[in-house]
């Protein structure tokens, strides 16, 4: 599987999500800039969690304005999958690639600590490592983690099994516990929690891996 890591001023995550993609690939992913005019041939691109252009005007707002988000947008019709984590995932809806929008945590304060999830889907790429109901463990690390969406978008989330992730001890207040949203063919996950930060047992977890196993096994 070849993989390409969009990287914006103030990714802080980048580096992460190569070192779990290394481990799991064996080979290292595209590093692109934000600024690129197009992306090599890959089978996955990864939006990485950070500060993007320091989180001004609103979390994503800016980077989904980057040139390579046209790219990006490009690729995933075309059927190329797409993960955003965290910032990604603020990217992810601000371009309207996904449903949504992320806003402050309902307690008004960042958050860093491990939380608990359930798969609710496994029947995609991204989740195909898991089982469904499958109960795991992903740090969080965010100040705008709260999903929203009016009720009409979130009967359509649910009615057509865009859900992916939940969480089970709702940190910051979104909408139907949601973690994780796929866009409606699956090819496009956003994700709050880290999954590259629980691919090492000596790092506290390795409930991520097979995030990243999975979509080596389903992808090539």
């Amino acid at each position: 599987m070849k993989a390409a890591v969009i990287v914006f001023p103030g990714s802080n995550c980048d580096r992460d999500v190569a070192v779990a993609l290394t481990r799991v690939t064996g080979r290292a992913p595209a590093m692109v800039w934000h600024r690129a005019g197009d992306l090599p041939a890959v089978d996955l691109i990864v939006l990485p969690g950070g500060f993007s252009h320091g989180d001004y005007l609103r979390s994503g707002a800016m980077a989904a304005r980057a040139p390579v988000m046209r790219a990006v947008a490009e690729r995933a019709a075309a059927g190329t999958r797409v993960l955003g984590i965290c910032n990604g995932f603020q990217i992810l809806t601000e371009a309207g690639l996904l449903p949504g929008v992320l806003m402050r945590n309902a307690g008004l304060k960042f958050l860093c600590r491990p939380v608990r999830l359930r798969v609710e889907r496994a029947d995609s790429p991204f989740t195909a490592g898991y089982q469904p109901g499958q109960e795991i463990s992903l740090p969080v690390a965010h100040a705008d983690g709260n999903f929203f969406a009016d009720d009409e978008t979130l009967k359509r989330l649910e009615d057509d099994g865009q859900v992916a992730f939940r969480y089970l001890d709702n940190p910051n207040g979104s909408a139907r516990d949601i973690a994780g949203v796929f866009n409606r063919d699956r090819t496009v996950l956003g994700l709050m929690p880290h999954p590259e930060r629980a691919v090492e047992a000596d790092l506290g977890g390795t409930d991520g891996e097979a995030l990243f196993s999975g979509l080596v096994a389903a992808l090539g």
